[in-house]
């Protein structure tokens, strides 16, 4: 298939130009370990890559990567938890001291949330109960009316993420004690602009 073929091609070049220019800091990371300060959770959106959009390298950032860069509150009755599961470890097995959630606009995902997420496929969807993370904060925006509902919900899902990391206990108290720090960001893909949340204000101001 091409499209694989070009992601081979892809792996070529990198074995023959980026590798041995950056052969002393895989070595180093093989030999040590990976020890990144900060997690990203992001979006799976193949538009909007983390490393790409932050010029981080090889051991800086640790990634977490899902429909609609969505954080599930804590939840400890068992199953699996691949999201919580990856927080746990950056948190508890990496020692971040910060974790973004990065939004983005024209998600696939909030879309989903403000008009339904099935694909067509038999049994349920996955998407819709994905998103049911949010489905509070969809309601809300629904009754506000805003003239722009979706990019509207791309930002309050970044805040709802953030309410959530705040239920798992190794988080809130690592936050309590200074030692892990929560920010929330918002990528807009056609301007390649970045929006930082206030916390304080609940507002996204530009990073300039």
């Amino acid at each position: 298939m091409p499209e694989f073929a070009a992601l081979l091609d892809g792996y070529k070049r990198f074995k023959e130009y980026s590798y041995p220019r950056q052969k002393a800091r895989f070595d180093e990371l093989s030999q040590d370990g990976q020890h990144p300060p900060v997690m990203v959770i992001s979006c799976c959106d193949s538009r909007v890559d983390p490393a790409t959009i932050f010029d981080t390298g090889p051991g800086q950032m640790f990634a977490l990567r899902n429909v609609a860069n969505l954080v599930p509150p804590y939840d400890d009755s068992g199953g699996m938890h691949g999201a919580s599961a990856a927080i746990e470890f950056g948190v508890s097995g990496l020692n971040v001291k910060h974790i973004i959630v990065l939004g983005h606009g024209q998600c696939g995902g909030i879309g989903a949330a403000l008009e339904g997420g099935d694909l067509g496929e038999p049994g349920p969807s996955f998407i819709d109960e994905w998103m049911s993370i949010i489905t509070e904060a969809r309601n809300t925006v629904i009754e506000r009316a805003p003239s722009d509902p979706q990019r509207e919900l791309e930002l309050e899902a970044i805040k709802v993420s953030l309410q959530n990391l705040r239920t798992f206990p190794f988080i809130a108290e690592r936050e309590k004690h200074g030692e892990l720090k929560l920010h929330g960001a918002w990528y807009a893909i056609g301007e390649a602009k970045l929006f930082e949340l206030d916390e304080k204000t609940g507002e996204f101001f530009a990073v300039e």
